[in-house]
């Protein structure tokens, strides 16, 4: 449980994000960096301070690092020399609760997303390598039962949505016929459940967000499981 001082985010959180949206420009970024060290910074590292303990007693191999760089807060900036997109700045709070075995954000973990229309928390495992990808399709494939049962049990199925991509035709090396393969053909692994912006500034968001976290252990075992790492 989070210690009995902490209040949630502060209602600047939501406040930042949303004037960062209409004024995505670093001049104006320079101009309001003691609202994003306070409202983004800060708040986000405190969180992820409060959430070591109770996600150690969830897993212990999944990590709560609170550092504004190589932890489990993302960048507020963005990479700019691909995409057509050249602003400057996410307009969002990612925070990535990653499994000790994983380096990356392709690794499986947990995800908390705050934006001011859109937070939600994910489960599981994005846009994993060639051969993590090719051995949690096999143990679909392979236990096709425990996958059906883990994946439609009826309180994970009402909180949470399967959710990414997936390729338009079956893998060249499963059955076309195998009664998971759209499942099979998943690119992504994760599942996301919404909530409702302001619950972040409430003191019980830890609590919720351990509750659904924990509600989603057999969905993340089954992956880790696949992938043979311990959770």
């Amino acid at each position: 449980m989070p210690a009995a001082s902490y209040n949630g985010f502060p209602k600047e959180t939501l406040k930042f994000l949303a004037d960062l949206k209409k004024n995505n420009r670093r001049e104006w970024f320079q101009e309001h960096k003691a609202q994003y060290e306070f409202a983004f910074a800060e708040s986000a590292l405190e969180f992820i301070s409060e959430m070591q303990k109770p996600l150690r007693k969830l897993s212990p191999f999944l990590e709560a690092i609170p550092k504004k760089m190589g932890g489990s807060l993302m960048r507020i900036y963005r990479d700019t020399r691909f995409g057509k997109d050249k602003t400057p700045y996410k307009t969002n709070i990612g925070i990535q609760f990653r499994h000790e075995a994983g380096c990356n954000v392709h690794a499986p973990g947990c995800y908390v997303h705050i934006e001011p229309k859109n937070v939600f928390i994910g489960v599981g495992i994005w846009r994993p390598e060639k051969e993590t990808l090719r051995m949690i399709r096999e143990r679909i494939a392979e236990s096709p039962g425990e996958w059906k049962k883990i994946r439609d049990q009826k309180k994970f199925r009402e909180t949470f949505q399967l959710s990414g991509e997936t390729l338009k035709r079956p893998p060249s090396s499963f059955d076309k016929e195998h009664p998971m393969i759209d499942d099979i053909k998943r690119k992504d692994f994760i599942a996301i459940c919404s909530l409702k912006p302001k619950q972040i500034e409430s003191s019980d968001f830890i609590p919720e967000v351990m509750k659904l976290f924990k509600q989603a252990t057999p969905y993340m075992r089954f992956l880790c499981d696949a992938i043979e790492i311990p959770y």
